[in-house]
């Protein structure tokens, strides 16, 4: 499979070394209350898993499914909750965690969903951020990795539900990405 990238950005270790920062970072901003967790799958699944073992605090955590890019390189511009209750955050703090900061409108759509829920608070954590011009005005708190605006597979990340298996990140190459009419 790593034929199919034009390059690695992120090798496995670097990618474990930046999670202890984040989850360090995280413990510590969040010490002596209990975090709620939001996962948005399907992306942040390996993420999540990877970033929650280090934290060292109680928590909960619940997912979120929702549909932006259904398939395609690029956003649909739409974003779609697949569930019909949304995570219980009130009064709590929350923490929502996704693979990939990008266009902006998948987290300002989840983060205002959340909060006519009435958290405490809410804050973002990216695996990755893309360094672009967004389309909705979105910052996260915490950030694994900086970007340019590629493409990019690999540790949660899939192009058509492939590639989220491998264990670095990689800029897959773009005659790969090339959607049909």
């Amino acid at each position: 499979m790593q034929g199919n990238l034009e390059r690695v950005l992120f090798d496995e270790p670097a990618i474990n070394r930046r999670l202890d920062e984040l989850a360090g970072q995280i413990s510590n901003d969040y010490r002596h209350r209990e975090l709620t967790v939001i996962a948005v799958l399907n992306g942040s699944l390996i993420f999540m898993a990877e970033l929650l073992r280090r934290i060292q605090l109680p928590l909960k955590l619940d997912c979120l499914s929702v549909v932006s890019y259904d398939g395609k390189a690029q956003t649909s511009g739409e974003v779609i909750f697949k569930q019909v209750t949304l995570p219980d955050v009130v009064d709590r703090h929350a923490l929502i965690l996704d693979d990939i900061l990008d266009s902006g409108r998948t987290l300002a759509a989840i983060r205002e969903k959340l909060e006519t829920a009435k958290p405490r608070s809410i804050r973002v954590c990216v695996l990755l951020s893309k360094k672009k011009q967004r389309a909705r005005d979105v910052v996260a708190d915490y950030v694994g990795f900086e970007i340019e605006d590629e493409f990019v597979v690999g540790y949660g990340l899939d192009f058509m539900e492939r590639y989220r298996n491998l264990p670095y990140i990689g800029v897959l190459r773009k005659e790969l990405i090339v959607q049909p009419g």
